[in-house]
C-alpha cells in the first residue's frame, strides 16, 4: 500500500513537472506571479523534504547565487562581508596597517619594499629585510594572506616586528603604530634612457589621477621629453577614474567613454573637461591581456583620439561596467549595469565565436569591426584593443619551457633561492654597479644552492636557460641592492615591450612624429609577415 502511494506521488510530481514545463514552453514564460509561486514551491519542498537540513538563511544565499550565477556575467557577483571590505580597500587604496610589500620566499615574509613615508619605512624596515616574528609569534611557514592578516589591525594599534637583516648578525626590533596607510596605484616610475619617462599604473583607485599627475611633473623635473604609461597586469578599478586620467592628456570637449543601459542613469557620455596639461608631451602606453576595463577605457580613448601610440599585446577585452550596491551587514552586490564604447564608438568585449562555424575565427570577426581614429588611422572593435605596434612574447620560448617543466613543483624553491642569492649580494656588498654583470660563477652558484635544496635539474636544460636566468638574477640583486629605479632600467633592456617602447619615443619632436614611427614600424612588421 505505501509503495503505491509513493508511486502515485512521484507519477503526480512528475505530471505536475510535465504541465509547467508544457505550459512554459506554450507561453514562452511564466507570469510574474507563476514564477513567484513556482520558487516558493520549490523552496518548501527543499527546505523540508531535501535530504540534508539547510537553514533557511542558507537556502536564500543559495537562491542569490543561482540567480547571479544563470545571468553568465563573470562580474555580477554577490560580495560577502570580507569581500566587500576587500573590494572598498582595492577601490580606495586605503587600509589601517603598517604600509609595506611582502611576499613570501623560501616559507619566510621578505619585505620587497616598504610605502613611501608609511609606519614600517619610518621605522626602519628595508628591501630584504625577512620579517621572523610578528608579536613575539615566529612566522616561519605563514602564508601570504595569514602575514597581511597579522600586519593589519586598528589605527593607533602597536605591533612589534622582529627582522634579520642581510649583513646584520643581530636579529633587529621595529615597534611601529599601525596607521592609515594608502597604497598607490602608481607602484613604480623612472627616468629611463634618452629622456624616456616611465610610469607603471597598477590600479585605478581614487587617487590615480592625483598620482599620475604628481609622478609626471617629477619626471618632466627630472628632464623627461617622453613619457610611457605602463597598464600591463592593471585590472582597472573606478571608472571615474579612468576617466580622469583620460581627462589629464585630452583636449576640451573631447569624448572619453560612452555608457549604454537599461537604467536613464546608466547612459552617459563622458568628455574631457579642461585644457590638458602637457599638450606637447609624446605619449606610448603599454598594454597587455591582463589590462582591463578602466586601463581599456584610457587606452581607447588615447588611441581614438591620437593621443598615444599603444605598445604590447591585445588588451583583455571587458567592455562593461559594473555598480556597486552595498547592503547593511551583509555585503554587497556588484552588477553590470551597462556596456562602455571608446570615442570612435567600439565596443572591446571579448567576442563570442560560434564554434559550430569553421569560417567565424576571432581575426576574421575583427576585420568587419573596423573604425577610424581622429587622424583616419583604423583600429579594431571586439576582442580587447589591438596595439599600433605589437610586442612582447605570446609563447614561452623552448628553452625557458624545458626549465619550467623540470622545476615542476619546485619552482617556488627557484624562485626562494633567487632571491637569497640577491639578499646575499646585499649583504656582502659584492655588486657594486646597478650596471652589474650576471656572472657564470653566480649562476654557479644558484645552481648549487638548487642542489643544495634537492632540485633536480639536467645540466644542459641549466645552460641552455642561461639568457632568462641571468635575466631573473640581475633584476632581483638590482632590486634588493640598488633600489625599485635600478629594478626598472635593468628590466627595460630585457624587457620586449618596453623595449620597443623606449625605442621608439627616443629622440621623437611630438606625438605626430611618435605616430609616424608607429606606422613605419608596424608597416614593416606587416611586410615581415606576408
Amino acid at each position: 500500500m505505501r509503495a503505491s502511494i509513493v508511486a502515485g506521488l512521484f507519477l503526480l510530481a512528475i505530471l505536475t513537472g510535465a504541465w509547467l514545463v508544457d505550459r512554459g514552453s506554450r507561453t514562452g514564460s511564466f507570469t510574474s506571479y507563476e514564477a513567484a509561486h513556482l520558487y516558493e514551491q520549490v523552496y518548501e519542498h527543499v527546505s523540508n523534504d531535501f535530504v540534508d537540513t539547510l537553514s533557511d538563511s542558507v537556502l536564500y544565499r543559495k537562491s542569490v547565487d543561482g540567480m547571479l550565477y544563470e545571468l553568465h556575467d563573470p562580474y555580477s557577483v554577490f560580495l560577502s562581508p570580507d569581500r566587500f571590505t576587500r573590494l572598498s580597500e582595492i577601490v580606495s587604496g586605503d587600509y589601517a596597517g603598517v604600509g609595506i610589500e611582502v611576499d613570501i620566499r623560501g616559507g619566510s615574509i621578505v619585505i620587497v619594499a616598504p610605502f613611501p613615508g608609511g609606519p614600517a619605512e619610518r621605522a626602519g624596515a628595508q628591501p630584504g629585510d625577512r620579517i621572523t616574528k610578528i608579536d613575539a609569534k615566529s612566522t616561519e611557514g605563514w602564508t601570504g594572506e595569514e602575514a597581511s592578516k597579522a600586519l593589519r589591525g586598528k589605527p593607533g594599534s602597536p605591533v612589534v616586528l622582529e627582522i634579520e637583516r642581510p649583513g646584520s648578525s643581530a636579529p633587529i626590533t621595529l615597534a611601529i603604530t599601525r596607521q592609515r596607510v594608502h597604497q598607490s596605484a602608481v607602484r613604480r616610475s623612472a627616468l629611463l634612457d634618452n629622456g624616456v619617462g616611465y610610469m607603471d599604473v597598477k590600479a585605478f583607485s581614487d587617487s590615480s589621477a592625483s598620482e599620475v599627475s604628481h609622478t609626471v611633473e617629477a619626471l618632466l623635473g627630472r628632464g623627461m621629453k617622453s613619457l610611457v604609461i605602463d597598464l600591463r597586469t592593471n585590472p582597472g578599478g573606478l571608472l571615474s577614474e579612468g576617466v580622469r586620467v583620460s581627462d589629464l592628456f585630452l583636449d576640451p570637449q573631447q569624448r572619453i567613454v560612452s555608457m549604454k543601459g537599461r537604467i536613464p542613469s546608466a547612459n552617459q557620455a563622458f568628455t574631457d573637461s579642461g585644457k590638458q596639461r602637457w599638450p606637447t608631451l609624446p605619449i606610448t602606453v603599454l598594454v597587455d591581456g591582463r589590462s582591463a576595463s578602466a586601463a581599456e577605457i584610457v587606452a581607447g580613448a588615447l588611441q581614438d583620439h591620437d593621443r598615444a601610440v599603444l605598445v604590447g599585446r591585445p588588451t583583455y577585452g571587458k567592455g562593461s561596467a559594473q555598480s556597486v550596491f552595498p547592503f547593511a551587514k551583509a555585503g554587497g552586490l556588484k552588477l553590470t549595469t551597462a556596456k562602455w564604447y571608446t570615442p570612435a564608438g567600439r565596443s572591446i568585449s571579448k567576442i563570442v565565436i560560434d564554434s559550430d562555424d569553421p569560417d567565424a575565427d576571432e581575426a576574421t570577426l575583427l576585420k568587419h569591426q573596423k573604425f577610424r581614429t581622429d587622424g583616419g588611422r583604423t583600429v579594431y572593435g571586439g576582442g580587447g584593443i589591438t596595439p599600433d605596434v605589437l610586442a612582447g612574447d605570446t609563447t614561452v620560448a623552448p628553452a625557458d619551457a624545458a626549465l619550467i617543466q623540470e622545476l615542476g613543483a619546485k619552482a617556488g624553491i627557484f624562485r626562494d633561492e633567487v632571491t637569497e642569492l640577491a639578499l646575499n649580494a646585499k649583504a656582502t656588498h659584492s655588486v657594486a654597479s646597478p650596471d652589474f654583470v650576471v656572472t657564470p660563477a653566480m649562476r654557479e652558484d644558484l645552481w648549487r644552492r638548487l642542489a643544495g635544496r634537492g632540485v633536480k635539474l639536467s645540466r644542459t636544460t641549466y645552460n641552455d636557460a642561461q639568457p632568462v636566468i641571468s635575466r631573473l638574477l640581475g633584476n632581483e640583486i638590482a632590486r634588493y641592492v640598488f633600489g625599485p629605479d635600478a629594478e626598472i632600467r635593468r628590466r627595460a633592456a630585457s624587457d620586449a615591450a618596453l623595449s620597443k617602447a623606449v625605442a621608439l619615443a627616443s629622440g621623437v619632436k611630438n606625438q605626430a612624429d611618435l605616430l609616424r614611427r608607429a606606422s613605419l614600424e608596424k608597416s614593416s612588421a606587416d611586410s615581415l609577415a606576408k
